[in-house]
C-alpha cells in the first residue's frame, strides 16, 4: 500500500501537509505535474532572475492556505465535512491545470479566445471519469453549483486562497518585498455569514495592505515594461510562426506544439474532440519547454522576421518600451514603420511584429455583487469599499491604464522623445 499522507517542504509557507488521498493521486497525474514546467509568471524571470518557479509551487501553496481556511472556519462553528474539504482541495489544486506555456503570456495564443479557466474544467472532467467520479463534488465547488457558495469563494473570489498565495509567492521569488502579505493574518481572520465569505472587521487593515501588494505587484512585476515587452516578443514570434506553419505547411517544433501552430482551435473543438482529433490531448503534452526549444531552432529559420523575432526572445535582446496614461500619435508609429522598411526591407512586409502599440490595466478591487464584506461585532455588514479609507478614495477601485508603445532598439534608432 502506498502512504498517500505526505508532507511537503515549501520555502513560503513552511511544510505543506497532503492530507486527503485522492489530493495524492491528483499531484501524480501527469496533467500535475505537468506544471512543474510551466513558469508561474512567465518571462518575470527576464527582469528578476529568481522569477522560476512554477504552477505546480503555487497550486500546492493555494491548497495549503485552502485547508488552513477551513479549519478556522471549523473553529468558527461552521460545519465543513471531511468529504467537502477533500473536494475543495482538489478543485483549488486543479484550478490552473489547464494553463498553457508560460502561463497567462500565451493564453489566446495558441488557441485564440479560449481561457485556461475552460481547459482546466475540461481537464478536471476527464480526470473525474477516470477516478470514476471522485470529483463530482470538486468539479460542482469549481463551477459554483455546490450549494455552500462559501467554498467556491474561496476558490474564486476577489479574497481567494489563489491570490492570496500567488501575490505572495511571486513577491518571495521576485525580492520584490512590496507584495509581501500576511497571508494567514487574513486566513484567521475569515468568516461565513448568509453562505458568504466575510472578513471581521478586526482584519479590515490587513485586507487594505493584500490589496495595496496586489496593486503595486502588477505594476512592479506582471506589468513591469520589460516584461510586457519580453512577453509581447513571445506572442509575436508565435503569431508569425502560426502564419509561417500554415503557409509552408510544416515548421519545426515538437508535435505537440506544430498541431496548434497549424490549426486554428476553437473552445468548441477542446469540448467536442473527434475520435481522430483530440486537441486536448495534445495541450496537455505543451509546457514551456517546447516554446524555448522551437525558438532555438527558429533563429536560423530562412523567414527572417520569425528568425529575428527567435533571436530577440532567445538572447534577451527586448523591444524598447515607453509607457504613458494617453495613447500614442498615429504619427509616433508610422515613423518607425518607415525606418523600419527603409533599414531592414526585408521585415517590412511584417512591420507590425517588431512595431505596435496597445494597452495594460489593472484594477485591484471591483466594487459590486462580489465585493469584500467586512463583518462588525454588531453583525453589521459593509463592503470594503466603505469601510478602508484608502479604497473610499478610489485609488485601487479604479482601473489604472497604460498605454505602450514597442519597437526593437537593436534595429532601429529611438525617437528624440516620447510626448
Amino acid at each position: 500500500m502506498t502512504n498517500k499522507r505526505k508532507i511537503i517542504n515549501d520555502p513560503v509557507h513552511g511544510f505543506i501537509a497532503v492530507e486527503h488521498p485522492l489530493v495524492f493521486d491528483l499531484l501524480e497525474h501527469p496533467y500535475m505535474q505537468r506544471l512543474r514546467h510551466i513558469k508561474q509568471v512567465a518571462l518575470g524571470h527576464y527582469v528578476y532572475p529568481g522569477a522560476t518557479h512554477s504552477r505546480f509551487h503555487h497550486a500546492l501553496g493555494a491548497m495549503h492556505l485552502l485547508n488552513m481556511g477551513i479549519e478556522v472556519l471549523r473553529s468558527k462553528g461552521h460545519r465543513i465535512t471531511p468529504d467537502e474539504a477533500q473536494a475543495a482541495a482538489a478543485a483549488i489544486l486543479l484550478h490552473d491545470v489547464g494553463h498553457g506555456p508560460f502561463s497567462h503570456a500565451l493564453e489566446h495564443s495558441l488557441a485564440e479566445g479560449v481561457e485556461h479557466e475552460t481547459l482546466s474544467r475540461l481537464l478536471m472532467q476527464r480526470l473525474n471519469a477516470e477516478l470514476g467520479g471522485q470529483l463530482d463534488m470538486a468539479m460542482a465547488i469549481f463551477d459554483n453549483r455546490y450549494h455552500k457558495r462559501f467554498l467556491h469563494q474561496l476558490i474564486s473570489s476577489q479574497l481567494d486562497v489563489d491570490r492570496l498565495d500567488y501575490i505572495r509567492r511571486d513577491s518571495f521569488y521576485t525580492g520584490v518585498t512590496e507584495g509581501t502579505i500576511g497571508s494567514e493574518r487574513v486566513i484567521k481572520m475569515l468568516n461565513v455569514v448568509d453562505d458568504n465569505l466575510v472578513i471581521e472587521a478586526k482584519g479590515i487593515y490587513s485586507i487594505e495592505k493584500f490589496l495595496i501588494a496586489r496593486r503595486l505587484m502588477y505594476w512592479q512585476v506582471y506589468l513591469h515594461k520589460t516584461v510586457v515587452a519580453a512577453e509581447q516578443t513571445l506572442i509575436q514570434m508565435l503569431q508569425r510562426a502560426k502564419a509561417v506553419a500554415r503557409h509552408d505547411g510544416d515548421l519545426e517544433a515538437s508535435p505537440a506544439l506544430r498541431y496548434f501552430l497549424q490549426r486554428n482551435i476553437t473552445a468548441e473543438r477542446f469540448a467536442h474532440p473527434s475520435p481522430s482529433d483530440d486537441p486536448l490531448a495534445h495541450f496537455v503534452m505543451l509546457d514551456d519547454a517546447d516554446i524555448m526549444v522551437a525558438a532555438k531552432r527558429w533563429m536560423a529559420h530562412p523567414d527572417t522576421a520569425l528568425a529575428t523575432l527567435a533571436q530577440m526572445l532567445v538572447h534577451r535582446r527586448l523591444p524598447a518600451i515607453a509607457l504613458k496614461n494617453a495613447p500614442f500619435p498615429p504619427s509616433q508609429l508610422d515613423d518607425l514603420h518607415q525606418q523600419l522598411r527603409a533599414q531592414h526591407p526585408e521585415l517590412a512586409p511584417h512591420a507590425h511584429h517588431f512595431v505596435f502599440s496597445s494597452t495594460v490595466s489593472i484594477r485591484a478591487y471591483q466594487p459590486g455583487n462580489e465585493s469584500i464584506k467586512v463583518l462588525y461585532n454588531n453583525g453589521h455588514l459593509a463592503d470594503i469599499a466603505e469601510a478602508s479609507d484608502i479604497l473610499r478614495t478610489g485609488a485601487l477601485s479604479n482601473e489604472a491604464t497604460k498605454h505602450f508603445l514597442c519597437y526593437p532598439k537593436h534595429l532601429l534608432r529611438a525617437p528624440a522623445q516620447w510626448t
